[in-house]
C-alpha cells in the first residue's frame, strides 16, 4: 500500500484574545506514513474518526511555564483533545483490530499509541454515532452527571439554574434536574439556544444577552442549586439571588477564558452569610466513583431519547481553528464534533 497523508493541526502560537483560526493553529500535510508498514513496536496504529472540541482547551494555548490542572499545549506539536478512533493494526493482546478506542488523541490522521490503558474500549451495544462517545457519553456528559451525583444533593422543590445550558454539559445537567422533578432555570446565548434549552424541559429560559440574569433570578428564584459555567457577573448574580444552604457547583468560567478583564465578584460575603456550599471539581477526580455508574444509565438514556442531545459537526481537520474559536464565541449550535474520516 502507498503512503498515504498524515495531517496534523498543530499549536503555532499563543493567542492574547479569542484564538484565530489563521495564526494559532496550522493546518499540517507534511507528514506520511505506511499503514502496512509503520513500525508499531508493540503498540497500535489508529485511525482517527472524531475529535473533541472544548472550552477547556482555551486553557492549553498558554505559555509551558505557566501551571495548571492540564498540560499546556507546545507549540510546533498538535493540539490534544478527547476523541474516537478505530484500530487498523495492532500488537498489543489487550487491543485488537477493529476496536474502537475512546481517549486523548493528538489532532492527527493517524497515530500509533504504546500504552493501552490510556484508552477505552467502546462496545457501543446501542450502534449510535461514534460522535456521540466525544459528547452526551464522553467527558461533557461524564462532567454533568459525576458533578451533579457528587454535589448536588437536590431535595424536593429546590430550584436550579444551570448556564451555559445549551452545551453539552448544561444540556446534560438540566435533563439531570428534571428527572428529579426540580424546577430549572437555564441561560443561553441566542434564541436558537433558549429555543433548544426550552425543549429539553426548562422551566425557565432566557437569554443572557438580552436579559438581565439577576432579574430572572430574583422572580423566579430564589435558587438552591446553581451549576456554573461561566463565572463573572453571572457567579455574583447568582450570589444574589441564592437560597440559604444552597449548592455551587464550580465547573467552568468560560467568561474568563479568552484574556478579557476578569470580572470581579462584589458580592462573595454571601457566601458566609447563606452558608453556601461551594464545590469545584474536575471531572477526572470523580471517575473511579461514579464512572461504572455513568457507563450502566446513560448510554441507554441516550439511545432511548430519555437523555437528548444536539451536535454541531465540523469535517476535516482543516476546520479546527475555526471551530475552537466558534465555541470560543458561542456561535457553535451544539457540541462542536471535528468529523476527522469516515470509517
Amino acid at each position: 500500500m502507498a503512503p498515504v497523508r498524515n495531517g496534523r493541526v498543530l499549536f503555532n502560537e499563543i493567542p492574547s484574545g479569542y484564538p484565530d483560526p489563521a495564526r494559532t493553529t496550522v493546518y499540517d500535510q507534511s507528514k506520511i506514513l505506511d499503514l502496512e508498514k509503520e513500525p508499531l513496536e508493540g503498540g497500535f496504529l489508529v485511525k482517527t474518526l472524531v475529535l473533541s472540541i472544548d472550552p477547556y482547551m482555551r486553557g492549553k494555548m498558554r505559555d509551558a511555564s505557566i501551571g495548571s490542572y492540564s498540560r499546556p499545549y507546545l507549540i510546533g506539536e498538535p493540539l490534544t483533545s478527547y476523541g474516537v478512533g478505530v484500530v487498523l493494526r495492532s500488537e498489543n493482546p489487550s487491543i485488537k483490530p477493529g476496536d474502537h478506542l475512546y481517549g486523548s488523541y493528538p489532532f492527527q490522521e493517524y497515530l500509533v499509541a504504546k500504552d493501552a490503558k490510556a484508552f477505552s474500549v467502546l462496545e457501543n451495544k446501542e450502534k449510535l454515532p461514534w460522535s456521540v462517545y466525544v459528547g452526551v457519553l464522553g467527558m461533557p456528559g461524564q462532567t454533568a452527571h459525576h458533578g451533579w451525583k457528587e454535589f448536588a444533593h437536590p431535595k424536593k422543590g429546590d430550584v436550579v439554574f444551570v448556564t451555559a445550558g445549551a452545551g453539552p454539559v448544561g444540556a446534560t445537567v438540566i435533563q439531570l434536574a428534571k428527572a428529579e422533578g426540580l424546577k430549572v432555570i437555564a441561560s443561553a446565548g441566542s434564541e436558537e439556544k433558549v429555543d433548544f434549552v426550552r425543549s429539553l424541559g426548562a422551566d425557565v429560559a432566557f437569554n443572557y444577552k438580552t436579559t438581565k440574569t439577576l432579574d430572572v433570578l430574583q422572580k423566579n428564584g430564589p435558587i438552591n442549586i446553581y451549576w456554573d459555567n461561566v463565572g463573572g457577573e453571572t457567579l455574583e448574580a447568582a450570589l444574589e439571588a441564592a437560597a440559604v444552604g444552597a449548592r455551587f457547583i464550580e465547573c467552568g468560567m468560560i467568561s474568563g477564558y479568552n484574556g478579557e478583564q476578569p470580572y470581579t465578584v462584589k458580592n462573595l460575603s454571601y457566601i458566609v452569610g447563606k452558608q453556601l456550599r461551594i464545590s469545584g471539581f474536575i471531572v477526572t477526580s470523580l471517575h473511579e466513583k461514579h464512572l461504572a455508574d455513568f457507563h450502566k444509565e446513560i448510554p441507554r438514556k441516550v439511545a432511548s431519547g430519555e437523555i437528548k442531545h444536539k451536535e454541531d459537526v465540523s469535517k476535516g481537520l482543516e476546520s479546527v481553528g475555526q471551530a475552537i474559536l466558534d465555541v470560543m464565541t458561542g456561535k457553535n449550535k451544539g457540541k462542536k464534533v471535528i468529523l476527522v474520516s469516515e470509517e
